[in-house]
């Protein structure tokens, strides 16, 4: 059944879950982050890393990330066009933004410096700050039946190894262990818990916010791999296979999205 008030609306008097409704909240939508750490995984088996192995792991992510933006996009859509149109445009200017940030500066990621690590910390900050409308969508999920809430929680744990790997693809082939790509993966993933709280007990509120939260994202998301990942990896490897598996990658991740 559909929990509403007499106003058509959420009711948010009624408890859509089991137990302690705001731990099981925060529970689940922690399990989400902590399956972002598990696209680290492949890169426990891998040693070296030459440049031609760091342009087909940005042609991975880059694949990956413009496949997710895509599925935010749609999703976005059936919320309120133009306000996903208008939060992506907010995204692309966060990204150019903290791109004159960081210009003349030579940040540092753990022991790496430089251009290396203004990507590193590029891509760790859009994702991160993609997972505030994850986290969102989980919370809303849960003001309503506790079945749509379960399939929702499963779909965004699942969603987020690929995005895991997406992250692991930029920060392992500039040194960084294997350990510390999931941690930072989960990190990255973290806001999930924090919002999925409040927007459970604020679902009608967190709702409309959801469109600018899930555009930003996307448009953060695409501009980030124009203009740092690919330009990148067409610099280290032929233009060809960096295409084909960013087209890969990116067909792969809609069809993942579409019949999860």
């Amino acid at each position: 059944d559909d929990p509403r008030d007499g106003n058509g609306g959420p009711d948010q008097r009624a408890e859509p879950v089991s137990g302690s409704g705001v731990a099981a909240v925060f529970g689940y939508a922690l399990l989400t982050a902590l399956a972002t750490g598990l696209g680290a995984a492949p890169f426990a088996f891998v040693r070296t890393v030459s440049p031609r192995a760091v342009a087909y792991a940005n042609a991975v992510a880059s694949g990956l990330m413009l496949g997710a933006s895509f599925g935010l996009l749609s999703e976005g859509m059936r919320h309120g066009a133009w306000q996903t149109v208008a939060g992506a445009m907010a995204g692309v200017v966060f990204v150019l933004a903290a791109d004159r940030v960081m210009e003349g500066r030579e940040p540092q990621f753990g022991s790496i410096r430089g251009a290396g690590a203004r990507r590193m910390l590029m891509v760790v900050t859009v994702m991160t700050v993609h997972s505030f409308s994850e986290g969102i969508a989980v919370g809303v999920a849960f003001g309503g039946t506790a079945t749509l809430a379960l399939m929702i929680t499963l779909a965004i744990a699942v969603h987020n190894i690929p995005e895991g790997l997406a992250i692991s693809a930029v920060l392992h082939p500039r040194g960084v262990p294997a350990w510390r790509c999931a941690g930072w993966s989960i990190f990255s993933s973290l806001p999930q818990p924090l919002m999925a709280v409040p927007a459970f007990l604020f679902v009608e509120r967190f709702s409309s916010a959801l469109p600018y939260g899930v555009g930003f994202a996307a448009g953060a998301m695409v501009f980030m791999v124009l203009v740092e990942l690919l330009p990148e990896a067409y610099g280290q490897a032929r233009k060809a296979p960096v295409a084909s598996i960013v087209s890969l990658m990116l067909v792969a991740m809609v069809l993942f999205q579409r019949f999860l």
